[in-house]
């Protein structure tokens, strides 16, 4: 099994920065890709980015582009999603995921079914 804490979250104001961490423990030497995903209340999850763990390619929904930076300790097996420019919108509980599925489309890893491994969520909240 593996597990991911997510940490980083809070109340910032728009044009603020945000840095979350996800933290993986357990068997975590079987996944291939770390995303994530976000969800706003009557809203579904969305996906805003992810990272191989192995060379580092990253992928992102246009919407962060230029804002998100995701990033990956191997060693610490820790995951980054470094969030600057912050929108209002930008508002939801971000999650981390993990994937043990290996295939050469990034856009296969923008979807939930991709990933086998959730955490709790951490709250990001930007204000106006």
């Amino acid at each position: 099994q593996v597990q991911l804490v997510e940490s980083g979250g809070g109340l910032v104001q728009a044009g603020g920065s945000l840095r979350l961490s996800c933290a993986a423990s357990g068997r975590t030497f079987n996944s291939y890709v770390m995303g994530w995903f976000r969800q706003a209340p009557g809203k579904e999850r969305e996906f805003v980015a992810a990272i191989t763990w192995s060379g580092g390619r990253t992928y992102y929904v246009d919407s962060v582009k230029g804002r998100f930076t995701i990033s990956r300790d191997n060693a610490k097996n820790t995951v980054y999603l470094q969030m600057s420019s912050l929108k209002p919108e930008d508002t939801a509980v971000y999650y981390c995921g993990a994937s043990l599925t290996r295939r050469y489309s990034g856009n296969y890893y923008s979807s939930l079914d991709a990933y086998d491994y959730w955490g709790q969520g951490t709250q990001v909240t930007v204000s106006s």
